[in-house]
């Protein structure tokens, strides 16, 4: 990473340690030594090692695992077999006057993959909306996260629905744990967006047996820390024998003996780099090595994700204090990552603001990068006046780089009221 500058994004496109890097290449070197029998012959099992590796973590069988690029693909993997084979008797879920339920605070190529699924089977999108911010009080803002979900239920039109793990934008750790039954008791297959999850979450968490969704999707490269363009897919067993990937390859339709469709077409969908992939058990072990557990625990997994929720608390807490301002979520609704509301200028210099160029969402995050050297987005929710700055808590950040956040968000909003 680079040195000169203090990295506190790591939520965006995650960090990959040099030992992991290292096994992915020696895993490409293998593969471009002799190119059809890495692909014809040790392929397969491969590509099974780590589902199984990644089925341990997650706590689920490894069969159910399709491996991806990335949540995005994923997303999109669902909904186009929800416009096609996913109703009774394989047959189209989404029609016209069906209705598909999300809320703003989802990531924005989620919500445009939805929109085109509406467009495409007739459906339309009905979205909630989840108050930003909640109360500290976390038993009310659970309370107000369910209710403000189920209450846009609409009895046998609601038949998917779009839920994050943990938000994007916002960093909510939602609850789904108990969202999920709720929605399955009425109906409503569940797409659960958990992009951030695994490696920030105590495993517990992420136990998929438990939580027991639809459809879980999650990217690997972000805090489990495996190379860029690795995903999964998680799809619920009973719906598996009809869900195809969006790519068909040479074995699709002819799945090899004692090998389900699942499995086989999901495995391979054309010739590209699949180390990124294969690497995820290097990442799950080199990462959970790196703090020793504690009594009982044989992994570190546990250990960083408390270490990286206790740092992010505290950094947050170092932000607001200088920045005059209140957290907008009770502890227990963030992980390694907490989003806050930046102080607010009046409404015609906000739009002023707005008005700058930038390579971002926020010509302020520009200013950071620029004038601080410190790499953090600057962002909010679609059609709210407010701006948010996310930050993100890994191993390799610590407190004085939140104290230099501060200072440097103060002097910069000071700036911005000079304009």
């Amino acid at each position: 990473m680079d040195e000169t500058i203090v990295y506190l994004n790591h939520g965006s496109f995650g960090a990959t340690p040099i030992e992991v890097l290292d096994a992915q290449t020696r895993l490409r070197e293998r593969m471009e030594r002799e190119q059809v029998r890495f692909f014809v012959e040790d392929y397969t099992d491969l590509i099974d090692a780590m589902r199984r590796s990644l089925g341990d973590y997650l706590r689920c069988d490894w069969s159910d695992l399709a491996p991806l690029p990335n949540a995005t693909i994923a997303v999109n993997t669902i909904l186009d077999n929800a416009i096609q084979t996913l109703g009774p008797g394989a047959k189209p879920l989404l029609a016209p006057g069906d209705e598909i339920l999300i809320n703003e605070h989802e990531y924005p190529a989620c919500q445009n993959a939805i929109r085109r699924a509406a467009r495409r089977s007739g459906a339309t999108v009905i979205t909630c909306s989840i108050p930003f911010p909640l109360p500290r009080d976390p038993h009310q803002a659970e309370r107000i996260v369910i209710d403000a979900v189920l209450s846009k239920v609409t009895p046998g039109r609601t038949k998917l629905i779009l839920l994050s793990h943990i938000t994007s934008p916002s960093a909510l750790v939602l609850p789904i744990e108990k969202l999920i039954p709720e929605l399955h008791s009425r109906g409503v297959l569940t797409i659960i967006d958990g992009a951030h999850a695994p490696g920030m979450l105590h495993p517990d968490r992420t136990d998929l047996s438990r939580l027991a969704p639809c459809f879980y999707t999650a990217n690997c490269h972000k805090w489990l820390c495996s190379p860029k363009g690795s995903a999964f897919l998680y799809v619920r067993k009973d719906l598996q024998q009809n869900f195809r990937p969006l790519a068909l390859s040479n074995n699709a339709e002819k799945p090899r003996p004692g090998r389900s469709q699942f499995l086989t077409e999901f495995e391979y969908v054309g010739t590209q780099d699949y180390t990124s992939l294969l690497a995820i058990p290097d990442a799950i072990r080199v990462m959970g090595a790196m703090l020793p557990g504690r009594d009982g625990e044989t992994s570190g997994w546990p250990e960083i994700t408390r270490r990286n929720h206790d740092l992010c608390l505290k950094g947050r807490d170092i932000i607001c204090r200088e920045l005059g301002i209140e957290p907008p979520a009770p502890d227990t609704m963030i992980g390694s990552i907490s989003t806050m509301i930046l102080p607010p200028h009046d409404e015609a210099r906000l739009a002023r603001l707005k008005q700058r160029p930038t390579k971002h969402h926020d010509a302020l995050q520009d200013a950071i990068m620029a004038n601080w050297r410190i790499q953090v987005p600057i962002w909010g929710l679609a059609g709210k006046p407010q701006r948010f700055v996310r930050i993100s808590a890994q191993l390799y950040n610590s407190i004085e780089q939140y104290e230099y956040l501060a200072r440097s968000l103060k002097e910069e909003l000071a700036i911005e009221r000079t304009l």
